[in-house]
């Protein structure tokens, strides 16, 4: 069997970024990845601006010799307004980002001097630049401030919008297909007759695809025919960039999925040493020749395949640790390897296993990890108890007490 890593690397190096690109409002582009650079026209703040509510002086002002710190107040300087350079002996009322007048090299905050009619004194020895916001301080003109291949979240677009950026140049989006294998599965809502059960991968994965800013094209419950299962990965095929199955890539004889993408295209299936989740399958199926000279998805002349096993917890965890780094690598993402924390265990796992397991833990009041007691690959109840997923080695029993790499969900679910 595979090593998980062996299987990553394997699977991430047939990845590259979709060529497709598009320029929408800065307004829409959350999640979306940028296919240019953004960079700044301008410096922010693109004035000397005031960080508090209170009074620009001339610190010079404030050190004569007769040690007067009672200053005429020569102006009133909003937000928004252009202030005139400011009179030498006097002071200007100013608010929280206003420009500071020419000729200023401090602002006294209001609650360090006493007002009276037109008059301020002074009760507070500034330092020059004391609660002044230099030009340029956050942005320089000219600098990058989003590269290529970041992904969109909500504070990169109002870093975006502080440049003025209207548009921004994105990638379009990774275009998948998904299905489902299984005669037994039954959608809810409906009768659930003997033997059958309810399609929860289908709601699981789907939702995992839209988190990551995938279109998705859902074609549903497959019939375990090998004719239905041909014929559905020929349509997907034609205009998606990944086609994602989840079930039926055994080798039983119901299991139509492997024989149907070997028929229309290649496959290589893999047993990773994993738990929960073994079986993995990777390919592609071929186009029809006419759709590769005109739909953008079809920049070759096939579209990837990953087929995921039918166990619940199962193809939840083979999805977040090697769909997701691939769809995010064909959105053109650069970095994707999620970040891991070291988290103190609070029990005890005595029976080691030979497969690098993902236990599902969540984070307790003292800081630490508790396990969830029933890990079966069956028991989706786990991954919504959970934080996220313990990275346990090959081998490896848990001790009370012991350090070991804790994977948040909110590293894999977005």
């Amino acid at each position: 069997m595979l090593s998980t890593a062996e299987a990553l690397a394997t699977l991430l190096s047939a990845a590259s970024p979709i060529t497709g690109t598009e320029s929408i409002p800065t307004l829409e582009a959350l999640n979306r990845v940028l296919s240019a650079d953004v960079i700044s026209p301008l410096d922010v703040p693109p004035m000397n601006t005031s960080s508090m509510d209170g009074y620009a002086i001339r610190t010079d002002d404030l050190t004569t010799s007769d040690g007067n710190r009672r200053l005429p107040i020569s102006q009133r300087i909003p937000a928004g307004h252009a202030p005139e350079a400011l009179k030498p002996g006097t002071a200007a009322r100013i608010f929280t980002g206003a420009t500071v007048p020419p000729g200023a090299d401090a602002i006294v905050m209001q609650e360090q001097t006493e007002a009276t009619g037109n008059e301020v004194t002074i009760l507070h020895s500034p330092a020059p630049g004391e609660w002044i916001t230099a030009q340029g301080a956050d942005i320089r003109s000219g600098s990058i401030i989003l590269p290529a291949g970041t992904r969109l979240t909500p504070q990169a677009l109002g870093l975006a919008a502080s440049v003025g950026c209207a548009e921004l140049q994105v990638r379009r989006r990774v275009k998948v297909a998904v299905f489902f294998t299984g005669d037994e599965l039954t959608m809810p809502g409906e009768p659930l007759k003997p033997g059958a059960i309810y399609n929860s991968n289908r709601f699981t994965l789907r939702g995992l695809l839209e988190n990551l800013g995938c279109d998705v094209t859902d074609y549903g419950i497959v019939p375990d025919k090998l004719d239905a299962t041909r014929a559905t990965l020929r349509e997907a095929a034609l205009a998606h960039d990944l086609i994602l199955t989840c079930g039926g890539v055994s080798v039983g004889e119901e299991d139509h999925v492997k024989p149907a993408v070997e028929a229309e295209g290649r496959l290589s299936m893999w047993q990773i040493a994993m738990k929960p989740g073994k079986p993995l399958a990777f390919g592609a199926v071929r186009r029809a020749a006419q759709q590769a000279e005109t739909d953008d998805a079809a920049a070759s002349a096939e579209t990837f395949f990953i087929g995921l096993p039918g166990n619940p917890v199962s193809s939840f965890a083979t999805f977040l640790l090697f769909v997701r780094p691939f769809v995010l690598l064909l959105a053109g993402m650069r970095t994707v390897a999620p970040r891991a924390l070291s988290l103190r265990a609070d029990f005890t796992q005595k029976k080691a296993d030979r497969r690098n397991e993902f236990l599902r833990a969540r984070i307790n009041a003292a800081g630490g990890l508790d396990l969830f007691p029933n890990q079966s690959s069956a028991v989706l109840t786990s991954t919504v108890w959970g934080d996220g997923l313990i990275d346990n080695p090959p081998n490896h029993a848990i001790s009370i007490g012991e350090t070991v790499r804790f994977i948040p969900f909110s590293e894999l679910l977005n």
